[in-house]
């Protein structure tokens, strides 16, 4: 079995959590807890990766990313 890791965001609203996966078009999620989109996530992406692999898709490269905030003055 291959691991592989998958850059993912989560944002927080008044309704949960959403979580999605910026390389996986289309891979999104959410949950009443962090944790709950964490997990959902991860079972979003494990089966978006089965259909591709179905599809005889490829999957993108594995790549560093980094968030981060600015200073911006409005």
């Amino acid at each position: 079995m291959e691991y592989r890791n998958f850059p993912i965001i989560i944002e927080h609203d008044k309704h949960g959590y959403f979580a999605f996966c910026p390389e996986l078009q289309g891979c999104y999620t959410q949950g009443e807890t962090y944790e709950d989109a964490i997990e959902n996530i991860k079972d979003a992406i494990k089966l978006h990766v089965e259909d591709r692999h179905k599809g005889r898709e490829s999957l993108p490269k594995d790549r560093s990313v980094s968030i981060s905030t600015v200073e911006v003055a409005v």
